[in-house]
């Protein structure tokens, strides 16, 4: 799969090839995770609807859910304003962190909102 031109063109990609992959969750908003993404992951995430990513540790790509069933169906998927930061609108199926939490961001709350 190649990333389509007019979308690659757009991109501002890290030292090592990279744009960051923010995960939303649809109806209720809120932030599961971040991860993220090379053309090949957002040419595959775009074409499947099955969220994509790049391993910086592992050095490969892998779809989310495929061994822990733990899937995230992409409904929308936006540039942001800058051309390096995708946030993908998505259905997740039991835990998006790899944890088993629901979202990577109920571990540590370091500054609570305003009562």
């Amino acid at each position: 799969m190649t990333l389509d031109a007019s979308i690659a063109s757009r991109l501002k990609r890290d030292g090592n090839g990279l744009i960051t992959a923010v995960v939303q969750e649809r109806g209720t908003g809120q932030v599961l995770m971040v991860a993220w993404m090379d053309d090949i992951a957002l040419a595959r995430t775009l074409e499947t609807r099955r969220a994509t990513y790049f391993s910086r540790s592992r050095q490969q790509h892998w779809v989310k859910g495929e061994t822990s069933g733990h899937t995230q169906y992409v409904h929308s998927v936006r540039l942001d304003c800058d051309g390096d930061t995708v946030l993908l609108e998505v259905d997740q199926v039991d835990g998006a962190c790899h944890t088993g939490d629901h979202t990577c961001f109920d571990a540590d709350q370091l500054l609570a909102p305003e009562q």
